[in-house]
């Protein structure tokens, strides 16, 4: 059985630059509910989107500025080969390694989020893929991948080629001993995911340290990654929290 259809749809665009403007206003929003779910950690983390008429550059947040604080205003306008073309400030090099590597082998994925949270950090300790436990989970069932490859900070290139590569066609992937990677079709996509794998993570950790957790059977599993893990369900899933957020802080449109 496949999920019903969905009452609303992602919007389509007269032009680009409302599009654009779209797209920027979503990672804004984005980063907010991150800051506000506590997945910043320093300087660590970030979400980007691709331009949508420069298949080859994206957005992404400058170096240094807390999540919770993001503004319209300032995103940074990267190119493929690393160079700011939009905005003052610097770019984070982890955030260009890993980004520009998924946007390039990935024509499909629109944004990518990745941050060190607490609980995607201890769950990638375990060198574990995410067991089909909840409904939630089942989103993910054999639509992740564990990329074992830990060097220390991202910053070389080659090695976000390495994760690009390792995860494939998948919506997401657990990188050992650092966090969580989603990808999607949307900025609202692939910041949902991370949203909800991350709280994923943290239900099997305490399923784990409570006792013995017992798992969806996979054919039950596979049926539920139908029904709540596609891109349709990952865009509309994020639609209550972009309206808390831009109601609770509108001045992220800035």
């Amino acid at each position: 059985m496949a999920s019903p259809p969905l009452p609303y749809a992602p919007p389509s665009f007269e032009t680009v630059e409302e599009e654009r403007q779209h797209r920027k206003v979503r990672l804004a929003a984005a980063f907010r509910l991150f800051g506000r779910f506590g997945f910043s950690e320093g300087i660590a983390g970030h979400i980007t989107v691709r331009d949508p008429e420069l298949a080859d550059h994206f957005w992404v947040n400058p170096f240094g500025i807390d999540f919770s604080l993001m503004r319209v205003s300032d995103l940074l306008l990267v190119n493929h080969a690393g160079e700011i073309v939009e905005g003052d400030v610097a770019v984070n090099q982890a955030a260009f390694a890993i980004h520009s590597a998924i946007h390039a082998a990935r024509p499909d994925v629109v944004a990518a989020a990745h941050a060190h949270s607490v609980h995607g950090k201890a769950f990638s300790s375990l060198h574990l893929p995410l067991a089909p436990l909840t409904q939630d989970a089942c989103a993910f069932f054999e639509d992740h991948v564990v990329f074992e490859d830990y060097t220390g900070v991202v910053l070389d290139p080659e090695e976000g080629k390495r994760i690009a590569h390792a995860l494939g066609d998948h919506k997401a992937a657990i990188l050992r001993n650092h966090g969580l990677l989603t990808v999607g079709h949307t900025v609202d996509e692939a910041a949902f995911w991370f949203i909800t794998m991350e709280r994923s993570c943290q239900a099997q950790l305490l399923a784990m340290a409570a006792g013995d957790p017992v798992p969806i059977d996979d054919e039950t599993a596979r049926l539920t990654a139908s029904q709540v893990g596609s891109h349709g369900i990952g865009w509309f899933s994020f639609q209550p929290l972009y309206e808390q957020i831009i109601r609770a802080e509108p001045d992220l449109v800035e």
